[in-house]
């Protein structure tokens, strides 16, 4: 015989738990990106460099070569190039490098820049102090401008095993154009 007071109360536990599994995958979808980006900071993984506002009080005598690479999206009509191939850096030796921009277009546009670093395992050595890839940047109608990068290669990277075999870093930029508000809201017309 079933008791019908212990089926409710089977029935409000389920339910119960179900709402909660369902609000913590919830909240966790919500952090899962946060969290990954914190990840990637801290440890470099997948080329994610590092930043600081000054570079190390003491520069190591082991040289890199650090190569600039550039790309643009397909759909951003812009030039862009490093000004230099490659530099060579001390370990701790802050460098600054610069990068042309040109708006190819007739109206203004607004892009971001994605960046990573080859080998992935340099990632977490590589600081930047400052970039045009910390923020926006618009372009005017067949406007140029030089955009700087000033870097290091972090010197605990002499005690870092794993490090010995790497004597070149590859810096890589692509410049995305910024969806504006009417492009958003036209993709979301279309879905």
């Amino acid at each position: 015989m079933n008791n019908p007071d212990k089926t409710k109360r089977g029935i409000r536990s389920a339910a119960l738990i179900c709402t909660v599994v369902v609000a913590a995958m919830v909240g966790v979808s919500f952090a899962a990106v946060p969290l990954y980006n914190m990840f990637c900071r801290v440890t470099g993984f997948g080329g994610t460099t590092q930043r600081a506002v000054s570079a190390p009080d003491h520069v190591v005598d082991r040289t890199i070569t650090v190569r600039f690479d550039s790309t643009v999206s397909q759909r951003m009509p812009w030039h862009f190039k490093p000004l230099q191939r490659e530099v060579q850096v001390k370990l701790g030796e802050s460098k600054l490098v610069f990068y042309r921009a040109e708006n190819l277009s007739d109206h203004p546009i607004t892009g971001t820049a994605s960046f990573n670093v080859t080998p992935d395992r340099a990632g977490s050595y590589f600081t930047k102090i400052q970039c045009f890839c910390f923020t926006e940047q618009t372009l005017q109608p067949g406007e140029a401008v030089d955009m700087p990068v000033t870097f290091y290669v972090d010197p605990e990277a002499v005690e870092d095993r794993s490090m010995d075999s790497v004597h070149t870093i590859t810096l890589s930029y692509t410049f995305y154009p910024k969806k504006s508000e009417d492009q958003i809201a036209q993709g979301s017309k279309q879905n």
